[in-house]
């Protein structure tokens, strides 16, 4: 593994990225374009929408290595914990790891676990040589991969926990056994049904997003204006791993042309990264350029996979011959294999309070209390001792 880093010395409406909930709210670019400043009672106020260091939630930051030379790939991850059984988080499309890191916090608080987020390929800060190549397949041998060269050949007992995209290659990953100490499968609002309703619009809702964003805190106002992230704080230090800053052409603003180093806020030293230094940032200082933010991955082009990520998903994770926790934002989102699953006993499933579709954003208390519940009641770790209640102060 490569250059590990510790937070010590680093210290640095369902409107979503993903094609399982398609936003029906066409104010969401009005509101991008009104006033950043907030009414309140008359009073003008402004809130703090400056991004916050992975720092402050996870433990260590660390770029994992798989293979060497020409066939090398790197994926960022994200750890804490140092004993009890391994959480495996994978994110939602479009999203990265730092989607986890509020939810980590408040789940190392409740049980004693380890914590494993990785970026999954194309997307956040890993990187490797074929990153439009996001089949379900490829991307639960990435897991794997990962797990066996930051673990070993026998890791620790492992419950996979998945977001969308992230859930069906959680899915895939236990139902194909690749990893041979699989304890539990974690599925967080991703059900096919629903899923393979909606990917017809997913282009559409790809394309009303703003194509990019003249700073990071912006791009975090927008996605909590426009329901994207319901949470400020996590949607603090969540997008800093969905966009990047890029060089742009005066006077074409819309579209970036290549990424420069990666100083995500001006004055925010933490958080350079120099997997994003290219040699045009040496020029980038010409008074004919200007930068901007752009997402990282361009979800559109992954069309081909779309059908992929969730057909079948239902009965392959009935069949997974594990415990097994599905986490809806919704009842609604149910579909008839999971139901008949359900009415069988087949799996444990919460129906948590109203959120958006990025439920361990949005609720992440409420979602570690419910994994918690799921982890201690099948004895895969103890309720720490003196579990202390995170708060969050701006959940809403």
């Amino acid at each position: 593994m490569a250059s590990e880093r510790s937070s010590a010395e680093s210290r640095s409406s369902h409107l979503s990225s993903d094609p399982s909930i398609i936003a029906t709210d066409a104010s969401a670019n009005s509101m991008w374009e009104e006033s950043f400043d907030t009414e309140n009672h008359g009073v003008s106020t402004k809130r703090d929408y400056s991004p916050v260091s992975w720092s402050e939630y996870f433990e260590m930051m660390d770029d994992v290595v798989i293979g060497s030379g020409e066939t090398k790939d790197v994926f960022r991850v994200y750890k804490s914990g140092q004993d009890g059984p391994l959480l495996v988080l994978l994110h939602g499309g479009g999203h990265s790891a730092l989607s986890w890191a509020v939810f980590t916090a408040a789940m190392t608080s409740r049980v004693t676990c380890r914590v494993l987020a990785m970026d999954l390929r194309g997307h956040g800060a890993t990187q490797v040589r074929h990153a439009d190549d996001l089949s379900t397949q490829t991307m639960s041998r990435d897991v794997a991969n990962v797990v066996r060269a930051t673990y070993g050949e026998i890791p620790p007992p492992i419950i996979l926990v998945g977001h969308n995209v992230g859930g069906a290659i959680a899915v895939h990953a236990a139902g194909g056994a690749l990893l041979p100490s699989v304890l539990g499968l974690v599925a967080i609002d991703v059900v096919e049904g629903s899923a393979m309703e909606v990917l017809h619009s997913m282009q559409n809702f790809l394309k009303g997003r703003p194509k990019s964003f003249k700073s990071i805190d912006h791009a975090i106002e927008w996605s909590v204006k426009s329901g994207q992230i319901r949470n400020l704080e996590s949607a603090k230090v969540s997008m800093v791993g969905q966009v990047r800053r890029c060089e742009v052409e005066e006077g074409d603003s819309a579209e970036p042309v290549s990424p420069v180093t990666e100083s995500v806020a001006e004055g925010h030293e933490e958080f350079y990264d120099l997997n994003y230094v290219t040699d045009k940032a040496e020029s980038s200082a010409s008074a004919e350029s200007c930068s901007v933010y752009s997402w990282r991955i361009d979800l559109s082009k992954a069309e081909k996979y779309w059908d992929g990520w969730f057909r079948g998903i239902s009965n392959l994770f009935l069949s997974c011959n594990v415990p097994k926790l599905l986490l809806l934002a919704g009842i609604d989102r149910l579909d008839r294999d999971l139901t008949i699953g359900q009415m069988q006993g087949k799996f444990m499933m919460q129906v948590l309070p109203p959120c958006g579709h990025a439920v361990h954003e949005d609720i992440p208390d409420k979602v570690a209390d419910a994994l918690a519940s799921f982890i201690i009641r099948h004895k895969f770790a103890e309720a720490r001792s003196e579990t202390k209640s995170s708060s969050y102060p701006f959940m809403r």
